[in-house]
């Protein structure tokens, strides 16, 4: 009986709360049972880290799902927090010996974020089957 975590930013909540969807509606239709998903809320994409941190100190998990859109702007803001993002889901990866896919999108513009969340295009859905083969591995 798997159980998985979920973290998602809250920060373009109309793009993340889709993956959101896509990524819930993916663990179901693997048989993950409701009450065996936990998911943590946090403000931006910086703090998706820390989330997934929270999660593996909370509870003994599978797998995680880490969900996001960080926009790129007019500097290289969208840069610095994606590495961070990267760097700080791959070192609790490590430190933990627990899967955590990357489902942060770092699109150009808020249609690409918009066609990246929707239907069969949801990135919410690959990253949660990430998430479940690597925990069946």
């Amino acid at each position: 009986m798997l159980k998985m975590g979920v973290v998602v930013s809250d920060f373009n909540s109309d793009i993340t709360h889709a993956l959101l969807d896509g990524a819930t509606e993916t663990l179901l239709k693997w048989e993950v049972k409701k009450e065996n998903i936990w998911v943590k809320h946090v403000p931006g994409g910086f703090e998706i880290p820390f989330g997934c941190q929270q999660l593996l100190e909370e509870r003994k998990l599978d797998a995680i799902v880490a969900l996001g859109c960080v926009l790129k702007g007019e500097t290289r803001h969208d840069e610095y927090i994606s590495n961070a993002v990267a760097q700080g889901i791959m070192h609790l990866m490590l430190a933990h010996n627990i899967p955590i896919s990357f489902g942060v999108l770092t699109p150009n513009t808020l249609e690409q974020a918009r066609a990246r969340s929707q239907g069969d295009a949801n990135h919410g859905k690959s990253a949660a089957e990430a998430a479940l083969e690597m925990a069946l591995k």
